[in-house]
């Protein structure tokens, strides 16, 4: 009986080191990172959450094994069992950092990372893990990888509209024709951001702040307009109509400062992008001209016209110049045919 004790002691030590490394090391480490805003300490504490307890209890397990009187088939056994718990809680670590990592590279170059990319880095660090472990403890992974190869193709010819989508998932994404973060608008009318693509589909949220789901195959055969491509920056129109009696050279002056006034509220950035108006019809009651203003993306439109239609109407009335109201003029003729009234037929 006294021979079980050092194992259980190594177990007992293994748990007692666990929970310290967790609850005070790790947490005081967490909070040091923190503080000092190192880039990327987020992404490792989280692949590193709960591991360092399972470290250091698979270490007291091990130990356990080492010491404990069993039969060296038994001990061989498992230690090659801690041994895979180990290497792939690592490969667990190694493809949450992976997927972390990729997916901050994305988000500072281009602003939104999408779930496919990162699920699919994660996926491939797991596979490699996970042959490496086997061939580690010994086993041939040679018939493994040619299993898989035949089940593949049995199961790429039964899952063919799964594959069709995450084949477009991987056009669009490296076609760069949609990213994360664009402003598009379907054919089918549908319009928002898009917030995600994944392995199956496109999420996109609307204005409204529903979620609309595309197939990636349905999208990458669709026409749609990409607000964002090849710039965010667009530029907002806004027709207009004063009278004829109107100085067009006061109408100009005015309209563009108002816009510029806009411009510094919504775009301050495209300060540079001088707003200007051209004259274009002489129409029944006004002169219409349109305004072209820059702003910032697509859905800074809704407040620019919002800002502009206030400002140039109170800016209009202080300088008198009048937007007209649809006008028609009736002539009524004074000599009337006396017989026409009397004789209406």
């Amino acid at each position: 009986m006294m021979e079980w004790i050092p194992p259980i002691v190594f177990i007992l030590a293994g748990l007692l080191a666990g929970i310290i490394g967790e609850k005070v090391i790790f947490k005081k480490l967490e909070t040091f990172v923190n503080n000092k805003r190192i880039a990327g300490g987020n992404i490792i504490f989280y692949s590193l959450h709960r591991m360092t307890f399972l470290w250091f209890v698979i270490g007291g397990f091990f130990w356990a094994v080492v010491s404990a009187p069993l039969k060296p088939d038994i001990a061989i056994v498992l230690q090659k069992v801690l041994t895979m718990a180990l290497l792939y809680s690592i490969t667990l670590v190694l493809a949450k950092l992976t997927a972390g990592f990729l997916n901050l590279y994305i988000r500072r170059a281009e602003g939104v990372p999408t779930s496919l990319i990162s699920n699919l880095a994660k996926t491939t660090v797991l596979v490699l893990g996970t042959l490496i472990i086997l061939q580690t403890v010994g086993v041939q992974i040679t018939p493994i990888v040619t299993t898989l190869g035949i089940g593949g193709l049995a199961v790429g010819l039964a899952l063919q509209d799964t594959l069709a989508n995450l084949f477009s998932g991987f056009y669009l994404i490296i076609s760069k024709q949609v990213r994360t973060g664009d402003y598009v608008k379907l054919d089918a009318g549908h319009e928002g951001y898009v917030i995600d693509i994944s392995w199956r589909n496109t999420t996109i949220k609307e204005m409204s702040n529903n979620v609309v789901i595309v197939p990636n195959s349905k999208l990458s055969s669709a026409i749609f307009t990409n607000y964002h491509l090849p710039a965010k920056e667009i530029t907002l129109t806004m027709d207009v109509g004063v009278s004829y009696d109107s100085d067009l050279e006061q109408v100009e002056k005015v309209t563009v400062e108002v816009a510029k006034e806009v411009m510094q509220e919504i775009a301050p950035e495209l300060k540079e992008s001088e707003p200007y108006i051209r004259f274009h019809t002489f129409n029944d009651f006004s002169i219409d001209f349109t305004l072209y203003m820059r702003v910032s993306e697509y859905f800074d439109q809704r407040i620019g016209k919002h800002l502009f239609v206030k400002k140039l109407h109170k800016r209009y009335q202080q300088a008198g110049i009048q937007i007209p109201f649809p006008i028609k003029e009736v002539y009524v003729r004074n000599n009337i045919d006396k017989n026409s009234v009397l004789n209406p037929d």
